[in-house]
């Protein structure tokens, strides 16, 4: 994905996100965890390297040229400098709003039709995934497609909210990509939920978080869908959690209160709703879940989505759950918070370094001497999926609610 050779006629960065940039003192301890300096080994391709051409821009020392342009867009957004960084700068503002201030990626039409077009609305995609569902319900699709894609359909119908003696009161967000094709897991989470006396409430208004859309630089439909969702979680009344299995959504809907700074009408309500969102490892974490009784005998690896352990510092509830289910043993792997590649659309438009990034993850999946990996992220899980499978290799991915479910419930974590 290129860009035009110069910048927008205003790329001076808002001062408060400039600010941000300031408070980078070079240290270099954010290039050993980028995952494209590593594999390139560059510093243009580095977070310290692309802090100094963002402000360049800014300040109007350097031109927005096709090659600078490349550098800026190579970056994964996977925020593992935020986590490493002593300054405690916020880097992935800083990419974000230069990507809106940059002229518009020159991509393929089709990448960016499917991107911004179809997997953001979830009718749209439903409709595009309709010859798959029919293939499926015929007992066609293993045939023709030998199973590869057929976990990833949801075998029954939309969420609906459910009731039990309250604990708490916790909104869900399904997502878009994340309920078309994993809606098995939110229907689970749900059911978890419940088990641990939550009133869970799903508004059926609810829209794309997004972030596909913000993190290639277009803003304001991502506004937009901020605001439609804030209105329909608002519609539905007051909640202790608002809850969501998907990182990448989770990461953009706490990032609200950001997005919306500037809009008089929503600012407030945007940092309110944004302080109440929660992974829902950190949810299930907080409530009293039962005793889980069904033994799991497996033995799987943890992979830490970049979204959640980086953009919402999420790490220790996810392992603290899985610790609790019986049978279940967990293999650390190295470098489990490197981005596997995936990264919202990433994949797709940077499809060497999506791929050369999966296959270091599946090296170090193999390492652990196990098949099974354990992961929070929608988008990491299709492509670390379909990466195993380009290179003929068995994963099977779960989500942290599958197995919880399973050793609660008793169903197939798969």
């Amino acid at each position: 994905m290129e860009r035009m050779e110069s910048a927008a006629p205003n790329s001076q960065l808002d001062p408060r996100t400039y600010a941000r940039a300031l408070s980078c003192v070079h240290c270099g301890l954010c290039l050993p965890v980028c995952p494209t300096y590593l594999q390139s080994g560059l510093e243009a391709e580095g977070p310290r390297g692309r802090i100094q051409l963002m402000r360049g821009i800014s300040d109007g020392n350097i031109s927005a040229t096709s090659a600078v342009a490349a550098h800026l867009d190579s970056c994964l957004d996977c925020r593992a400098c935020e986590t490493a960084c002593p300054s405690n700068v916020v880097y992935h503002e800083l990419i974000e709003e230069t990507r809106q201030k940059l002229a518009k990626s020159e991509s393929s039409p089709w990448i960016d039709g499917m991107v911004k077009h179809v997997l953001p609305y979830r009718l749209r995609l439903n409709l595009a995934l309709l010859p798959a569902r029919i293939l499926q319900r015929l007992g066609l699709w293993k045939l023709l497609g030998r199973g590869r894609l057929l976990r990833m359909l949801p075998e029954e119908g939309p969420l609906w909210p459910g009731k039990l003696p309250r604990h708490a009161r916790v909104g869900f967000f399904g997502g878009c990509v994340g309920q078309a094709l994993f809606g098995d897991v939110n229907r689970q989470a749900i059911e978890l939920l419940t088990a641990c006396g939550a009133e869970v409430v799903v508004p059926r208004g609810q829209g794309c978080c997004g972030a596909l859309h913000y993190h290639d630089g277009d803003a304001e439909p991502a506004r937009d869908m901020a605001r439609r969702n804030i209105e329909e979680f608002g519609s539905a009344g007051k909640f202790d959690f608002l809850a969501t299995t998907v990182a990448g959504c989770g990461a953009m809907l706490k990032d609200y209160g950001l997005l919306l700074r500037d809009d008089a009408k929503y600012r407030d309500r945007a940092a309110e709703f944004a302080g109440r969102v929660r992974d829902i490892c950190q949810v299930l974490d907080a409530l009293p879940l039962r005793q889980m009784k069904h033994v799991v005998n497996l033995t799987v690896t943890y992979h830490d989505a970049c979204h959640l352990a980086h953009g919402q510092k999420v790490t220790a509830e996810p392992r603290r759950l899985l610790a609790r289910i019986p049978g279940l043993k967990v293999v650390e792997m190295a470098e489990s918070d490197l981005c596997c590649g995936a990264a919202g659309s990433y994949n797709l438009t940077h499809p060497k370094m999506a791929r050369e990034l999966a296959e270091r993850k599946l090296r170090n999946i193999s390492a652990t001497g196990t098949a099974t990996v354990v992961a929070g992220n929608a988008g990491g899980a299709l492509h670390m999926a379909a990466q195993a499978r380009a290179r003929g290799e068995k994963l099977r991915i779960l989500h942290p609610v599958q197995l919880l479910h399973r050793a609660l419930f008793g169903t197939r974590a798969e």
